[in-house]
């Protein structure tokens, strides 16, 4: 015989070919309903966690929250300097005097002071203040007027963070009151929220992967107890046909004994024969096995016995 497309020789697979096995596993399970929503959760988890400032550094998650962060040894009684600011959509960063340039700062606080005017100030060595104000809302040329104006009059009080802090606010309210600043409080967006949304899309996904994990277990252990199960009637079965088989078998052999038997061994073989028959009708009922061995043990003494 002639292969148009010879088969391939028998072995295990290849490692290209588990690998592709698995590769089309998983997009099976991806594209799957429990696999869409385990993306849509993750991807959830992702926000909540990426918005909630998890991956921030150590100044943008305080100033998500507070309106004041200090770095050690300023001197800036935090607590104080919230209470004078309050509610208004102004972040004060008082940092380190080795501290890098404030710009870079500005941009890790981009989204953590978002719709706020952000004031850095740097300790001067000799006393005041080395100042940069960025405004985290749009606007145009105002921006510049607004960033100048927020530290005016700041320099004197390097000795005294409180009186600074003051002395901000107090330019702050100038800005509002000019009309250059829109007034209104600023809204602050705790952490817990987000950490709630994203631990509630993780749990569910671990949840979920549990409750497939079990009802797989459970599934797979039903169709193998069935699959045992059809095994064993299959295997009863056959050795309940082999049996009446071999009964079959007896028969035609003492068949040629028939002729030339007695009386008594022609009835027992004519009673045989007839519950043979009888039998072959009621072969799959689980009460067919002792009846097929009663049967053959007939056949077997029948032909044990003198036919004449």
């Amino acid at each position: 015989m002639t292969w148009l497309f010879p088969p391939s020789p028998a072995g295990p697979p290849s490692r290209r070919d588990r690998w592709l096995t698995r590769a089309a596993q998983i997009r099976r399970s991806l594209v799957s309903p429990f696999g869409l929503a385990s993306i849509a959760c993750l991807v959830l988890a992702g926000w909540a966690l990426w918005t909630g400032g998890v991956f921030e550094g150590p100044m943008a998650r305080q100033v998500r929250t507070s309106s004041v962060y200090a770095a050690p040894g300023t001197g800036l009684d935090v607590a104080a300097a919230e209470r004078i600011i309050g509610n208004r959509r102004l972040v004060l960063v008082i940092v380190d005097p080795a501290a890098g340039r404030p710009g870079p700062i500005c941009d890790a606080l981009e989204r953590a002071a978002d719709g706020t005017l952000v004031l850095v100030l740097r300790p001067k060595p000799g006393g005041g203040w080395n100042k940069y104000g960025c405004a985290m809302f749009p606007g145009g040329g105002e921006l510049m007027a607004i960033e100048g104006t927020i530290s005016t009059g700041i320099q004197q009080f390097g000795d005294d963070p409180l009186s600074m802090v003051k002395v901000v606010a107090v330019n702050y309210d100038r800005l509002v009151r000019a009309g250059i600043m829109t007034d209104g409080p600023r809204t602050i967006h705790p952490y817990l929220p987000r950490y709630l949304a994203a631990g509630a899309a993780v749990l569910a996904v671990i949840i979920g992967s549990l409750v497939l994990w079990v009802a797989g277990r459970r599934t797979a252990k039903a169709t193998l107890d069935r699959q045992e199960r059809l095994q064993a009637a299959t295997d009863g079965r056959a050795a309940l046909s082999a049996a009446a088989a071999a009964v079959a078998q007896q028969i035609i052999d003492l068949d040629a004994k028939y002729r030339t038997g007695t009386p008594q061994f022609r009835r027992r073989y004519v009673a045989l024969t007839d519950d043979y028959v009888t039998l072959l009708d009621d072969l799959d009922d689980r009460a067919a096995t002792p009846r097929v061995k009663e049967l053959l043990a007939r056949a077997r003494r029948l032909a044990a016995s003198d036919a004449r």
